[in-house]
């Protein structure tokens, strides 16, 4: 079924047609968002710029130091080949740690599942270097030596100050990898990877002594020495800085506390909190934090929701209001619903694009599904629009999985937006993220926001669903600066 409500008309019997073309956007309008859409792009381009030139630099360097010279003989190109292998792989790794940092101008410019995208690409990459460097040097000091890479390997580890580290790190690279591919990782529970995914910053730790001590590589007075000195150092504080010190901050300035807990359907619950200070996260509709729940056998979890309304400040000296919308997709986000009022709350965040700071039209359409509708519901009512130029569809079974309708209802009755429930079961071919009457209808995404080309376009919902509904916004000529989504597949 797909019904229609309007503002004048939510009160009415449901319309059984899509809305009429909307009227072409003034160019005045799109410029609200142009100049912050264009500083976005240019970030994004120094980014990918510095990600390109860092692993150059750092063969560059190499270069310099004259590292070519030792192409003369067999042994020395391998040893050479190795060296360069291992120079762009742990440049590689430094950048993963970076990415994985959740520094704020790389989050604010990519976003931060755009940034464990490319995370999560460079770690095969970074591996296999890692392995050729290890293959190379060993066949490479094998054959000067006049000895097979396995006595090499075992001459190494036993005779070369911090080597034995140097094949500790590799085994730890390996084990990160191997439990990041999808296929092993789903044998374990999440816990556990995650547990496992921590070693990268063993294996980094154990991997930089011997670049240091071992030979003259990073010989003291050298460009390449300063270079992966201050890589080493810049990573290591934003890791510390971004992972565990803001973290505490923000932990013990908000002074977060669980209120209660509200059931909003069978299996869907809002957790409300209090909390000091909440000014500070206003704006953060559709950004998503990083909750873990301080009490016994919850504390060690960390729970990625988002905002499913903009938080309320408190007066001054008073505590003020927040709240997330939790679906029970597994034992570690059910036994939320146990929460007791009191229990304190430690927050790492805002994180993420899905927030004004993306935008770059004055038009909006939101597009959601199942609890991927709650951040929606706080995207609503914090970025900006004037009436007539938002669109909301809302996608699920029935209207039961129409989560926080009315909240969503209120909003766009009061702001002017077209609301749209799609409900019904899903159909299937090219379209299959819509329910099967509207397809069987002819209708199609165009159909419900046809200015769709010239609009900022937010997608959230679970993974498959979300990477339908993309598809049909790009083959809608939705650009990509203008496309906008979270995944809901932790």
């Amino acid at each position: 079924m797909t019904s229609l409500l309007t503002p004048r008309a939510a009160a009415e019997e449901p319309a059984q047609e899509p809305p009429s073309p909307a009227p072409r956007t003034a160019p005045a309008a799109v410029e609200r968002f142009n100049p912050q859409a264009r500083r976005r792009l240019a970030r994004r381009d120094v980014l990918g710029v510095l990600a390109w030139l860092s692993p150059v630099a750092a063969v560059a360097l190499w270069l310099a130091d004259g590292g070519a010279t030792g192409f003369t003989t067999l042994a020395g190109a391998a040893t050479n080949l190795g060296i360069v292998a291992g120079l762009v792989g742990m440049d590689l790794v430094l950048l993963m740690l970076l990415l994985a940092a959740r520094i704020p101008f790389i989050d604010n410019t990519i976003g931060h599942d755009r940034a464990l995208e490319v995370h999560k690409k460079l770690g095969k990459p970074a591996l296999y270097l890692l392995l050729a460097h290890g293959l190379l040097i060993a066949v490479g000091y094998g054959m000067a030596e006049g000895l097979d890479p396995i006595s090499e390997s075992v001459s190494l580890w036993v005779n070369v100050p911090d080597m034995w580290l140097a094949f500790v790190s590799m085994a730890l690279f390996i084990a990160v990898v191997v439990t990041s591919l999808v296929a092993v990782r789903r044998k374990f529970p999440y816990e556990f990877w995650y547990a496992i995914h921590l070693l990268t910053y063993a294996a980094v730790a154990t991997a930089i002594p011997h670049q240091f001590s071992v030979g003259g590589l990073f010989a003291e007075g050298t460009w390449q020495r300063w270079y992966w000195m201050v890589f080493c150092i810049a990573t290591g504080v934003a890791l510390a800085s971004y992972r565990v010190v803001q973290p505490i901050i923000a932990t013990f300035r908000h002074q977060l506390t669980v209120s209660r807990v509200v059931r909003v359907a069978p299996d869907v619950f809002s957790i409300e909190m209090s909390g000091l200070h909440l000014e500070r996260l206003s704006g953060s509709g559709g950004r998503f934090f990083f909750w873990r729940f301080l009490a016994p056998g919850y504390w060690w979890e960390a729970h990625p929701f988002s905002l499913s309304a903009e938080p309320v400040p408190g007066a001054p000296g008073q505590a003020g209001k927040l709240r997330v919308t939790v679906r029970n997709l597994g034992d570690g986000s059910a036994k939320l619903a146990r929460l007791r009022p009191g229990t304190k709350v430690a927050i790492e965040g805002p994180y993420g694009m899905f927030s004004t700071a993306a935008r770059a039209r004055n038009h909006v359409v939101m597009i959601g599904a199942g609890i991927g509708i709650t951040p929606l519901r706080s995207l609503l009512e914090s970025t900006p629009f004037q009436p007539g130029k938002a669109t909301v569809l809302l996608r699920g079974h029935d209207d039961s999985e129409l989560f926080l309708g009315q909240e969503i209802m209120a909003l766009c009755q009061a702001r002017g937006v077209t609301l749209i429930h799609l409900t019904g079961p899903r159909s299937a071919g090219n379209h299959r993220w819509l329910p099967q009457s509207a397809v069987q209808s002819g209708f199609n995404l165009t159909s419900y926001a046809p200015g769709i080309a010239n609009a900022d376009v937010y997608v959230c919902g679970p993974a498959a669903w979300s990477e339908a509904v993309i598809r049909d916004v790009t083959a809608a000529g939705v650009p990509a600066e203008q496309l906008h989504y979270e995944r809901f597949d932790w």
